[in-house]
Order: structure tokens, then C-alpha cells, then sequence
């Protein structure tokens, strides 16, 4: 049989002696850290062996035990700072790249809807912009408020959102049902 190197039986006692201990504190932070404990335990291999290219096999694998821990501690600092930096250009199913992605994009189709309808409300005749538009304020008023804000009675706000909704749908029909130039419909 053939002798190993020293340097490779060095690197075995150091695999031996570490191992458990890196597993341990890997499983600990990733978890704390919501990473994976196997990309940590790897990332931590990788900067001890280029330790051990820098500065040689150590002598007393105890000492690292130390540099070790910190060393786990690190890693996971920097994998939880690339994950709050880094966004992938493209998804597998062409999705949004970035997870929040669906939610900012809800919001802004809900915003763009509700500017739409704002600028529709706002093209009613007579007195139909301000009572829908106070209807739709965020203000989340009573109908005693509003009335008195409008200058109308209570008990005709009703009557009037009603006849206002239905002119805006019947204004919103029209437009959805237009055709399109020399006649055609969509």
C-alpha cells in the first residue's frame, strides 16, 4: 500500500476533528438565519481551506475551533446580506423575478383601476362627480356627513348615488363596447 502525504492525513485529522463541530454550528445559524444548512457548512469549508492555503495545515485544531465559530457566524452575515441584495434576473416559470413581485405588482394594478375610475367619476355630468367622489373618499364617512358636506339631504343621497352609478355604468359600457375605428368591435 501506498503512504499518504502528511499534508493529506493533516487534512483528514482537521476533517475529523472540525466536522461535527461545523456541522453543529452550521445547522444552528442557518436555521436562525433562514439559509440552508449545507450551502453554509460549504462556504465555511471554503474559506477554512483557504486559510489552510494562506497559512499552512494547523497545528492544534482546537485553536480553530474559535475561528470556526466566528467563522460560521460570518458566512451566514454575508449569505443574509446577498439575499436581501441580490434579485434574480429571471424565473424557471417566467414569473416575477423578485417574491414581492406579485404583491407591488397587485398593488399597482389596484392603483391604476382605481385612477381610471377616479378620471371616469370626474367625466359625469352635473352633480354626480362630487357625490361619487365623496362616496369614494378614504375618509370612510356616514351618509349624515356626507349629505352635509354636499349640501342635500339624507334621505335623497341614496337615490342619487343610485342614479350616478347607474350613469357611470351606462358611460363605462359605452366605452368598453365601442367599436374601434370603421366599425369594427374588438
Amino acid at each position: 500500500m501506498a503512504r499518504r502525504p502528511a499534508r493529506s492525513r493533516a487534512g483528514e485529522q482537521l476533517l475529523a476533528a472540525l466536522g461535527p463541530l461545523l456541522a453543529a454550528e452550521a445547522a444552528a445559524e442557518a436555521h436562525a438565519a433562514g439559509l440552508d444548512p449545507a450551502d453554509l457548512e460549504q462556504g465555511v469549508w471554503l474559506r477554512l481551506l483557504e486559510r489552510i492555503a494562506t497559512e499552512g495545515p494547523p497545528t492544534r485544531p482546537a485553536g480553530w475551533a474559535a475561528w470556526l465559530r466566528a467563522a460560521v457566524r460570518a458566512e451566514a452575515r454575508g449569505e443574509r446580506r446577498r439575499a436581501r441584495r441580490e434579485v434574480p434576473y429571471d424565473t424557471a416559470d417566467g414569473g416575477p423575478a423578485h417574491p414581492a413581485a406579485p404583491e407591488v405588482e397587485r398593488l399597482a394594478e389596484r392603483a391604476d383601476e382605481l385612477r381610471r375610475v377616479r378620471a371616469a367619476v370626474r367625466r359625469l355630468p352635473g352633480r354626480c362627480p362630487r357625490v361619487l367622489l365623496a362616496m369614494m373618499s378614504t375618509k370612510d364617512a356616514t351618509y349624515r356627513e356626507i349629505a352635509g358636506e354636499l349640501g342635500i339631504s339624507q334621505g335623497s343621497l341614496g337615490p342619487v348615488r343610485s342614479r350616478c352609478l347607474g350613469c357611470l355604468r351606462r358611460m363605462l359600457m359605452a366605452e368598453v363596447a365601442a367599436p374601434e375605428p370603421w366599425g369594427r368591435e374588438r
